[in-house]
């Protein structure tokens, strides 16, 4: 498969970038963005947003509950920040799917579809499904010069376009923003090149370009070559933009700020994620590891993944609050499942357990403030029936404004459905 970052050999006017030919258009119907928060590795629900206080102590460990700022919901001690800003996002208790397994299951979150059976033998084969980004891509279009799907500071295996085709694909800013250094470097062309010679190549290049319109330029054979000239087109206008440069320049935000996010890589990315929705990115998604907690499960929470987590996220939470944009920017926060909510008493760590687990949604016209669904007195199992990733599916594109109804068509012209049979989480409506 041709990646993005094969044609950065070639220097950075080969970037893969998506551009919507229709963006003004989707623009005034609906400007709604996503950010995801993917904490891969399965955080531990039962520690930090499921509490079961009066369970026996094999299962409720050793945190304890804390009052949040909405009356009768209670969160982990070890996210206080958190905690006030309750008011503004919903806790959905009781998700469930049945994969077990890291890949697969982090598919079925970003994809809601369940992967087919040659999923993990195969590693990404061509009929797995498009990610929400790519998706959102693909019906929103983008703004101005800035891409319309971006993940940081890597991309997830199941983050991709799959059929819908690279253009749709993310721009990935494979770089940390927390770094002093930090700078995306795919803006800046090579050093041997100027924005005036950038100009002339790209005029050079059309007045060479003798087969389009004919059917040689159309034919199967040459397809790719000509989508390998939009994202040329796509990354020279990025280059040449300061509208972009200026979106992806953190060092921009005052310095009180930042530390409010939190010097964290996950803090600055979340930052870094509010700053793209402003400046008109449809969809953001962010990879945090490594949640993966087999082993010192409570130490591992405590020490080093709760308190980057209290404080980009809150702060995510109240910066977009201020700033006017809650309405029109839903965040998720989810793993690919929860762990077990028995504790293995050796290691002291929880494993995998998708039967039922808690994500958090917040903004985009959702219902704030809540818990929806509950689980069991060990936080085994959903009471009262589950949700589905086939419903955050649905969910999720909903409230974007997006018709869930319609087909996807891969390149080749085959339909595919938009979500797999999901229905909304009605609470959140």
């Amino acid at each position: 498969m041709t990646t993005r970052r094969n044609f950065l050999k070639g220097g950075a006017a080969s970037l893969f970038l998506p551009m919507s030919s229709y963006a003004s258009e989707v623009a005034e119907a609906s400007d709604k963005s996503l950010i995801i928060v993917f904490l891969k590795g399965g955080p531990s629900s039962i520690d930090m947003f499921d509490m079961k206080p009066n369970a026996p102590l094999e299962y409720r460990g050793d945190f304890n509950p804390i009052s949040t700022c909405v009356p009768d919901i209670h969160i982990t001690e070890h996210l206080p920040l958190l905690a006030q800003q309750q008011d503004k996002f919903s806790i959905v208790r009781s998700m469930s799917h049945s994969d077990s397994n890291h890949g697969s299951g982090d598919h079925y979150m970003l994809t809601g579809y369940k992967p087919n059976p040659t999923f993990q033998s195969k590693q990404m084969p061509n009929n797995h499904n498009p990610s929400f980004g790519s998706i959102i891509s693909h019906e929103k279009g983008g703004i101005g010069s800035v891409p319309p799907y971006i993940c940081l500071p890597t991309m997830h295996k199941s983050g991709g376009a799959a059929y819908l085709g690279s253009p749709y694909a993310p721009f990935v800013i494979a770089a940390d923003p927390n770094s002093p250094s930090f700078s995306v470097p795919d803006l800046v062309p090579p050093a041997i090149l100027s924005d005036n010679r950038i100009s002339m190549r790209e005029k050079l290049r059309s007045q060479l370009s003798r087969f389009e319109g004919t059917k040689e330029a159309t034919s199967r054979v040459n397809r790719k070559a000509n989508s390998f000239d939009t994202f040329r087109e796509s990354a020279q206008t990025l280059m040449l933009s300061a509208e972009a440069k200026k979106a992806f320049d953190i060092s921009r935000e005052p310095a009180k700020l930042r530390e409010q996010y939190g010097r964290s890589t996950l803090g600055q990315s979340c930052l870094m994620a509010r700053r793209l929705v402003e400046a008109g990115v449809r969809c953001v998604t962010i990879q945090h590891t490594d949640w993966d907690t087999h082993d010192e499960n409570f130490r591992l929470l405590k020490d080093e993944l709760l308190p980057p987590l209290d404080s980009a996220i809150s702060t995510l939470f109240a910066d977009l609050a201020d700033r006017g944009l809650s309405d029109k920017t839903l965040v998720l926060v989810t793993g690919e499942f929860g762990r077990t909510p028995k504790i293995d008493g050796g290691a002291g760590g929880r494993g995998h357990f998708p039967a039922a687990f808690s994500l958090l949604l917040s903004g985009g016209g959702l219902n704030s403030g809540m818990c929806v669904g509950e689980t069991n007195r060990t936080g085994m199992s959903c009471v009262g029936g589950c949700y589905t990733p086939e419903d955050l599916a649905e969910t999720i594109l909903t409230s974007l404004d997006i018709n869930t109804h319609q087909e996807l068509h891969s390149a080749e012209g085959r339909p595919f459905g938009m979500v797999n049979g999901g229905k909304r989480i009605k609470e959140l409506f």
